[in-house]
């Protein structure tokens, strides 16, 4: 009996191996978006873009570059297995039907991601803060401070130690969706910040997430805070995290 139980098992185990691995990224296509329409604009979006294309193409996947809304048109979209919004900020778009095919894109079933100031980008636009996971409200002083893997088990944070020290912008967002599955959070006693008793105060007690991901009306969705120094892109801690993302948009689990 012990015998046919565990043969059993090396089926099913064999089984769920091949499947995971017939999600194949090699030649899969994602669109990485950084307009930013009136009001501050990083310096880190060529760095950011630089990483992400580098990291593709070692996968093996296929990136187009712009910051033009035009893109959005449903015909143009379809090649894309992804969209990854890179540190864009304030307007995306610049017309209602290039909202609805971003929408109606990321509903399809496919991926989307949101790097450090995507989640202030269309800053009046519910939905995109629903699917993002959050609106951007502040954050505090550039320092150090340290970084808590929630989920150490994702693509995006298995690669990261457990208590991770950063230089960088602690983003704090409001009107977030109780739907996400937090990935990463700051370490909110390791941070000075002279307004962060208002908010966030302890609404996560003494955290905030800083990263995360869900399933949004179809589609695969992550977020990372993370990225407003341009050096730090060279890093390869924060390179396995970023690549983590964009295979978890593409299907791996």
């Amino acid at each position: 009996m012990k015998k046919i139980i565990g043969l059993l098992l090396i089926v099913l185990f064999t089984f769920s191996f091949a499947n995971a691995k017939r999600v194949n990224v090699k030649g899969k296509q994602i669109l990485i978006y950084t307009k930013n329409g009136e009001g501050y604009v990083h310096e880190n979006i060529a760095s950011s873009v630089k990483a992400l294309q580098e990291i593709c193409e070692k996968e093996g996947i296929k990136t187009d570059v712009s910051d033009n809304p035009s893109v959005f048109t449903p015909e143009n979209l379809k090649k894309y297995d992804a969209i990854y919004f890179s540190n864009s900020n304030n307007e995306g778009f610049d017309t209602e039907a290039q909202k609805k095919a971003f929408q109606d894109f990321c509903r399809s079933g496919k991926g989307f991601a949101a790097l450090h100031s995507a989640n202030a980008t269309e800053r009046e636009w519910p939905w995109y803060w629903n699917l993002v996971g959050g609106k951007f409200i502040r954050h505090a002083p550039y320092q150090e401070f340290d970084v808590v893997v929630i989920d150490a088990d994702h693509p995006s944070t298995a690669p990261l130690p457990k208590r991770w020290t950063i230089e960088d912008e602690c983003y704090y967002s409001f009107q977030l969706n109780p739907d996400i599955h937090v990935l990463l959070a700051a370490d909110m006693t390791t941070i000075e910040d002279k307004g962060k008793a208002e908010y966030p105060g302890d609404t996560f007690y003494k955290s905030f997430p800083l990263c995360w991901c869900h399933n949004f009306e179809g589609g695969r969705q992550w977020y990372s805070a993370l990225g407003h120094n341009p050096e730090f892109y060279k890093d390869e801690t924060f390179r396995a995290h970023l690549k983590g993302g964009i295979l978890w948009i593409l299907g791996i689990d």
